[in-house]
């Protein structure tokens, strides 16, 4: 077995066999339970996700949408590092930015105001609510770079193109004395920026 900082002789096909394993044993009744299983650490493996969202192994794309969507179900993060995690081993992987990307979004109105729900690349719809929220950071280019809160400490980056979306909706609020720029869903306001570089921007 690796040690840490070493790197796991686990091949492809051994943790696919692992994860589905895992995915039977929980079949209908929703994720596997991640945080009961404390397996041992076997090392890391040549597994890498992508800032836009795709899965690499040993540097060659995974091709397989299906086989992308299982290893998801058990990719656990602790810390800054990730993990994909099975009842008997747990192997550590790379992720460039956020280890999921939000692609689509649909705007619900309901009785209580607007829902916004997101649909991930590996085919999860997410509400953007109080348990889900969006977070904006600035980014290199000085820019705003959104995310959305998908579950436990996994996050997914929201497309540009979503984000532009979200800017034509949003609107302006007094938060804490000071006015900013956000959008909300489900009754929650969610802050971009500070309206007054927001309008300056403009």
């Amino acid at each position: 077995m690796a040690k840490q900082g070493q790197s796991s002789n686990r091949g492809l096909d051994g943790l696919t066999a692992a994860a589905n394993d895992a995915a039977k044993a929980v079949a209908g009744k929703g994720l596997p339970p991640l945080h009961l299983w404390n397996p041992p650490f076997c090392g890391d493996i040549d597994m890498r996700i992508a800032a836009d969202g795709t899965w690499f192994y040993m540097a060659t794309p995974i091709g397989r949408p299906a086989l992308v969507r299982l290893f998801s179900t058990i990719l656990k993060r602790e810390g800054d590092k990730y993990f994909l995690v099975t009842p008997v081993e747990k192997v550590g992987i790379r992720v460039d930015d956020a280890p999921f990307l939000a692609v689509e979004m649909v705007k619900e109105d309901h009785a209580d105001g607007r829902r916004l729900r997101f649909r991930t690349n590996v085919d999860d719809w997410v509400d953007c609510d109080s348990a889900h929220r969006l977070r904006f950071e600035m980014s290199r280019d000085g820019g705003l770079t959104p995310y959305l809160h998908i579950r436990a400490d996994l996050w997914a980056k929201v497309t540009r193109a979503l984000y532009y979306d979200l800017v034509d909706m949003g609107e302006e609020r007094m938060i804490d004395g000071r006015p900013m720029f956000g959008v909300e869903s489900a009754g929650e306001f969610f802050p971009m920026a500070d309206a007054e570089q927001v309008r300056a921007a403009l």
